[in-house]
């Protein structure tokens, strides 16, 4: 029998034709075949982004986009600083009268030529007080599909274009970070695992040295653990196509640190596993070495996601103007208060016992972000949820645009995307949502350097 057009399209199906579609039962073979295509599919796409040696290359800038979005200098004063300097970088031309392009590092060598002879009155380098460490920034949120990775990797990048140093760890064993950035991880030994691992070993070291104390017998330390006390974070850290951003990358195995970390809780109740991140980041003197450090979490709130906020000076959360996403991210809050509370009132009740100083987390800043915003749909339930969140919602709301889409096929950010592959008004409309992003960002970043710089000059 044949269908009515206006009848529903789930009225009248014969169940012998859905049969005959249905194909065979799934075993678990059959997923393996199912993820290998993915593996096969992922592996192509990815390599669309690679040059002929197999590696990333980040495109080249023209002078229109250095003088409108990098360096704050007109066209005409750029030309005559390049003809009057010859030793700095002088581009490469597609013809004789043609516009010049210049890498990235090459923009950096200029931005740093400006910086030191140019204008005072101008913001040739970015504010970055002197002798504080880098800035810890968290992206997070257990609903997946809100941008979380999106905003962390554009963030990254926006912060490399204005001229700071990042390093990005990818958190998630999904490694959707590590994919942008062109990381190739092959096991968890190349990911934060060893770190955190570590963290643990030399707290174990120091129980066992207070067994031995006590007359009693030492904890052996596995072949794990003893793996890991020889591995640093400027170990795992691997450059990107990008000159100044760093990553310590994410595969599958990491997740099996979800598995390990409570079983090492457990063998030692004193390893405060909250601190493992930041306390191996600090002692290797990677928050010297770089203004940034950006994590992207896992969509739960796992050891890992734990450790990331702990970690943390800075929590960013990034979700959708609907109800469901206001409502699934206001109860992420919910476990976020549960879980760091619940840590600091055990560990309390020991530190007031031994007149120890009491444990109480603290962040420079929380703050939520709109993202994937639609100003004609979304309007209305964006206003409400700023009215319910106030000065803890960012003021910008992050829209999404064709340029986005576009260059999430491409398996890169929009600032990796070459405007004449549009044309420059789609181009500067596509990639002002994250600009304003970053503005806001870059705002609150700024607001607590200062805070800090002041409270550093007063003592």
């Amino acid at each position: 029998m044949s269908r009515s057009q206006n009848t529903p399209p789930y009225f009248n199906i014969s169940p012998d034709r859905a049969l005959s579609l249905l194909g065979e039962a799934t075993g678990t073979s059959e997923l393996a075949e199912i993820a290998a295509r993915y593996r096969a599919g992922r592996d192509d796409l990815v390599g669309r982004g690679r040059d002929d040696s197999g590696e990333r290359r980040l495109r080249l800038f023209s002078t229109w986009e250095i003088t409108k979005y990098l360096i704050p200098v007109a066209p005409q004063h750029f030309r005559r600083v390049l003809r009057a300097n010859p030793d700095l970088p002088q581009g490469r031309a597609e013809s004789v009268a043609g516009a010049r392009w210049f890498s990235l590092d090459e923009v950096l060598r200029l931005r740093a030529h400006f910086g030191a002879e140019g204008s005072k009155a101008k913001e040739y380098l970015p504010y970055r007080p002197r002798g504080l460490p880098a800035k810890i920034v968290a992206v997070a949120n257990f609903k997946g599909g809100v941008g979380k990775t999106s905003t962390c990797a554009h963030l990254a990048m926006s912060a490399a274009l204005d001229g700071y140093r990042v390093l990005t760890i990818d958190l998630d064993s999904q490694g959707s970070l590590s994919s942008i950035f062109g990381a190739r991880i092959e096991d968890e030994w190349e990911t934060v695992f060893p770190l955190l691992a570590r963290h643990y070993a030399e707290t174990l070291r120091i129980d066992n040295q207070r067994r031995l104390d006590r007359g009693e017998s030492p904890q052996p330390l596995d072949n794990t653990l003893a793996e890991a006390l020889k591995i640093t974070a400027g170990d795992l850290i691997r450059p990107t196509h990008w000159p100044n951003i760093d990553i310590i990358g994410a595969q599958l195995n990491l997740y099996w640190a979800e598995f390990q970390i409570p079983v090492w809780r457990m063998a030692s109740r004193g390893w405060k596993l909250w601190d493992a991140l930041t306390e191996m980041l600090a002692a290797d003197g990677i928050l010297d070495r770089y203004d940034l450090v950006f994590l992207d979490t896992p969509p739960a709130l796992g050891y890992l996601t734990i450790n990331g906020l702990a970690a943390a000076d800075i929590v960013l959360v990034p979700f959708g103007a609907s109800f469901l996403e206001f409502d699934s991210t206001g109860r992420f809050f919910d476990m976020l208060h549960s879980t760091f509370s619940s840590i600091e009132s055990s560990e309390n009740i020991a530190a007031r016992a031994l007149g120890r100083d009491e444990l109480h987390f603290e962040w420079d800043a929380v703050r939520a972000v709109l993202t994937r915003y639609d100003a004609s749909q979304q309007a209305e339930m964006a206003g409400l949820i700023q009215t319910y969140l106030g000065q803890t919602l960012s003021p910008h709301r992050q829209g999404f645009t064709s340029l986005i889409g576009q260059a999430g096929e491409q398996v890169q950010g929009i600032y990796e995307a070459d405007y004449r592959d549009f044309n420059r008004e789609t181009y500067a409309r596509g990639r002002e949502t994250f600009d304003e992003t970053y503005a806001a960002f870059k705002t609150l970043l700024l607001g607590i350097w200062r805070r800090d710089e002041l409270a550093q000059d007063a003592t």
